[in-house]
């Protein structure tokens, strides 16, 4: 099989790749059957020469590979017909903006797998960059608080060489007594903001109950999980099988009392939109309400998390959500929640996150793409194939045809 690793097309430019030169180096000697072919860019963090350092062909010209993999959506203009392509399309919920881009994948008989619905089994995703958008994310929420308060200042992740870069700015990282950060979402995401709060040794964990009753001589953090930070309307005692299945009209936030003690929010929950709001604007307005900094690396826009109105960059990755008049405002000002809510928080570490992505690529998708797929994975996240919509995905026809 060859593969080919695409050049970003997508504008803005992702300096990230789905294999690193060092792993496309391990394929080759691991997997005789494998030729990889690296298509010349001038964008991504990993550099031409580095591949071609350790062998690996870079090349003008993809077309005469059999898969094509990359990170972001393909241009329209850059599909090449026929082919059996991976990336991130950010169609499978039919968003609106990519509907031509998958018309123009059923009418090159493309067989389009995306990398957001690579599944096992039991439906958990085996492929993802959700990691790093929490270190990141979890990153830029202390820097906000930095910034605000005036009592440090940290470089930019993206102006970091790598991780290891980035958490050594941490140690500039100054918190008083009792400052308290409030998290939810236990995911990929969650862990990898807690990554990072590991990387400030000051800042200890405590249980949900000691957070909201207890005052400290250091700095805390809590994990909520669905259960601390949902409950049910008529007071009965949560469930959380029933909160999955239909979180609708049986459940209201619980998270109020988390914001009257905490002074950071890092947002890193997946939100069903059928799940009640986690605090909203009437909520931000309470005269109690005391978190000064929310980092939303979940990033749902004007929804779940009421301050977050729209997304920011990593160019500036902050802007104020003022609760009184539920608008934009300085973030500085005082009552003005600082907001981080950058939605490509990966591309800030593209070198990490790249090799973090590839290292799933190798352990969980390359063997399925190579034939050997007892479970089906590559089926399951086959959106297209032969000129049509796979099973799987027949309920995007309207949205394809643009009847909604």
């Amino acid at each position: 099989m060859k593969i080919g690793v695409i050049r970003e097309g997508k504008t803005p430019p992702d300096k990230r790749v789905p294999l690193s030169p060092a792993q496309c180096e391990r394929i080759l000697n691991d997997y005789s059957e494998v030729e990889i072919y690296v298509e010349k860019s001038e964008i991504r963090k990993f550099k031409d020469s580095e591949y071609e350092r350790l062998g690996i062909a870079v090349v003008d010209d993809v077309s005469h590979c059999d898969v094509l993999i990359g990170v972001k959506e393909v241009p329209i203009d850059e599909l090449i017909p026929n082919k059996k392509y991976l990336f991130f399309s950010h169609t499978f919920k039919k968003q609106p903006y990519n509907r031509d881009l998958l018309k123009a994948v059923l009418d090159k008989n493309i067989q389009l797998i995306d990398w957001e619905v690579i599944t096992n089994t039991k439906g958990q995703r085996l492929i993802a960059f959700g990691r790093y958008a929490g270190i990141v994310g979890a990153y830029n929420g202390f820097l906000a608080y930095g910034k605000k308060s005036g009592k440090y200042e940290l470089k930019p992740a993206n102006e970091c060489e790598d991780r290891a870069a980035m958490e050594a700015q941490l140690d500039q990282v100054s918190l008083p007594q009792n400052f308290k950060v409030v998290l939810t979402g236990t995911g990929r995401v969650g862990g990898g903001a807690l990554e990072t709060i590991s990387c400030m040794p000051q800042i200890k964990e405590v249980s949900p109950e000691a957070f909201l009753n207890n005052e400290f001589d250091h700095p805390v953090y809590t994990v909520l999980g669905v259960s601390e930070y949902n409950k049910s309307k008529d007071g009965s005692a949560f469930d959380k099988k029933q909160f999955y299945e239909d979180p609708t009209d049986k459940f209201e936030s619980d998270f109020l009392k988390y914001a009257k003690v905490a002074d950071m929010y890092i947002a890193c929950h997946y939100w069903d939109n059928r799940s009640p709001y986690i605090f909203s604007r009437e909520d931000a307005k309470h005269p109690d309400w005391n978190i000064q900094v929310v980092a939303d690396v979940s990033c749902d826009i004007d929804c779940a998390v009421a301050c977050t109105i729209r997304p920011s960059t990593i160019a500036d990755p902050i802007y104020g959500y003022n609760p009184a008049t539920e608008s934009e405002d300085d973030f500085m000002k005082d009552g003005v929640i600082a907001v981080m809510a950058v939605d490509n928080l990966p591309c800030e570490l593209p070198k990490d996150a790249s090799v973090d992505f590839g290292e799933m690529f190798i352990e969980h998708v390359l063997e399925p793409l190579l034939g050997n797929d007892p479970d089906n994975i590559i089926e399951r996240a086959s959106e297209t194939k032969n000129g049509k919509l796979t099973p799987h995905f027949e309920y995007l026809q309207d949205y394809v045809d643009g009847k909604e």
